[in-house]
């Protein structure tokens, strides 16, 4: 058999474990809607942050409480262990009950400005409960295409070792024909053993992609298909930042903040104010019969003095500060402070998703370009190798010129399954940044999505002091059952892409 004969044989031999493997029937996939389907409804960054929201909702009922009627209840029993020596009308024992009723009716503007306060910071909490649910998003996009990626490199990378295995074979094999020396045969045994290690490479950083997936969805990935394409993308920076201007969550939700300061700062004022307060009490003491107190009725007999006394009062309280040491005019200082310092930071924010938007645009648009270049190089570099390995066979080529080009057809391959994952990537990103990536725009189907206004609609209102919501449960779900992560990919992912 000629070396040339052998050579082909092995050719033919990869090409058909490629076709083969290409052929291969794919199991059912996952979508990137279910993705983040799953993510939605258990990530624990999100239903962490929707309680931390239930938990500002309150805010409003506890400064609405400062402005409702207070009534309170007070009791005692008190037994005399050794009496006053010049008193002889102590009694021995005695039970006593209290009742009062406040009613707030004025209180310098204080709880109508922390109720304005908390309402303004529940809109705040929404906002930046919207800007969490679109980064847990944008984390899952990038986990998810980072499983795709990953898988694809590393289909690449084996199926490269599988073909530097039939070309050291088939170098091996004309060497002991004498067509080739022994510099050709260390020449492929080198060039396998670097890919080995690119494999070994590409295979931890699937593992790791996968294991960053189940963190985030909290399954592991399962033969994912491709992604769809990505709707509202904008024409130029300029009309991204506009939109952003007006939709991006954090935006709103530092103004929010800056307006609930402003609040502050006036309730803070009140307390240099009058307050007014309407009242009413009642006493009721029972001696239990051990008040020594006696009294001679009209015929001259001795009875006992009352046992019982009781009290009633009604009137209003009116309370103007006069002095209290500074503390007005310093918390209103501090007030004015943290005013300021939300006003500083809605700015910071406002300059941090302009560049946000902005870097994100030009990253897809360079991705995109990256694409159609790499997709070039993909081109060029199969037919390059063909070339080559059709000279080689003539003997006008060498080993090393095979090996040369079947290294910068992986090149190729791999740049452009990473410039695909970037692009879409920053693309969702610049959906993030405009403020156009949360639930409802991207219409998850797995089932009815989470308001922030049902439970803030609940809780606005309450009264009742007994009023208590069950003990807490967990949402999210654990991963511990989860196997760890392998490297294995699917056949059908076994091809170029």
């Amino acid at each position: 058999m000629t070396a040339k004969r052998i050579f082909g044989r092995h050719r033919a031999a990869a090409a058909l474990l490629l076709l083969t493997s290409a052929l291969t029937t794919p199991v059912q996939a996952e979508t990137l809607q279910g993705a983040l389907a799953k993510a939605y409804a258990s990530n624990p960054t999100l239903t962490g942050a929707r309680a931390g929201q239930r938990a500002t909702d309150e805010g409003v009922a506890i400064q609405k409480a400062s402005g409702r009627p207070a009534l309170d209840v007070s009791g005692s029993y008190t037994e005399s262990i050794l009496k006053p020596t010049i008193s002889f009308t102590s009694p021995q024992r005695t039970l006593n009950a209290q009742t009062q009723l406040s009613v707030p009716i004025y209180q310098g503007g204080a709880v109508r400005n922390g109720v304005k306060a908390a309402k303004t910071r529940v809109e705040a909490g929404q906002a930046q409960l919207r800007g969490t649910e679109m980064s847990v998003f944008s984390q899952t996009v990038a986990a998810y295409m980072d499983v795709i990626r990953d898988t694809a490199i590393v289909s690449l990378n084996l199926a490269n070792v599988n073909v530097l295995e039939v070309n050291l074979q088939a170098t091996n094999d004309r060497f002991e024909v004498g067509d080739l020396t022994r510099t050709d045969v260390a020449q492929s045994q080198s060039r396998l053993a670097l890919a080995r290690s690119d494999l070994q490479t590409a295979q931890a950083n699937l593992i790791t992609s996968r294991e960053n997936y189940i963190a985030l969805v909290g399954e592991a990935p399962d033969n994912l298909e491709p992604p769809p394409q990505l709707p509202g993308l904008p024409e130029n920076p300029d009309a991204a930042v506009q939109v952003a201007l007006r939709d991006n969550p954090d935006i709103m939700a530092a103004n929010k903040v800056r307006e609930a300061r402003a609040y502050d700062v006036k309730a803070a004022k009140a307390s240099v104010l009058p307050t007014v307060s309407a009242f009413t009490q009642a006493g009721y003491t029972n001696y239990l019969h051990s008040l020594n107190s006696s009294a001679q009725d009209s015929n001259g007999n001795v009875v006992e003095g009352p046992q019982i006394n009781k009290q009633a009062a009604a009137g209003v309280q009116i309370n103007i500060p006069l002095y209290q040491g500074g503390r007005p005019a310093a918390q209103v200082r501090q007030s004015q402070a943290l005013e300021s310092q939300a006003i500083e930071q809605a700015i910071e924010t406002e300059r941090g998703v302009i560049a946000q938007t902005r870097a994100s645009y030009a990253s897809w648009q360079a991705s995109l370009e990256t694409i159609k270049s790499a997709e070039n190089a993909v081109s060029a570099s199969g037919l390059s190798l063909e070339g080559v390995r059709a000279e080689n066979s003539v003997g006008s080529r060498t080993i090393l010129d095979i090996l040369d080009a079947e290294q910068e057809s992986l090149r190729a391959r791999v740049q452009l399954v990473s410039a695909r994952r970037n692009a879409y990537v920053a693309g969702f990103s610049l959906l993030a940044a405009m403020g156009h990536a949360e639930a409802d725009d991207l219409g998850l189907n797995g089932g009815a999505l989470y308001d922030p206004m049902d439970n803030y609609k609940r809780v606005r209102g309450k009264w009742f002091d007994w009023d208590f919501d069950p003990a807490p449960k967990p949402t999210a779900t654990r991963t511990i059952d989860s196997p760890a992560q392998n490297a294995n990919v699917p056949a059908a992912s076994m091809q170029q892409p």
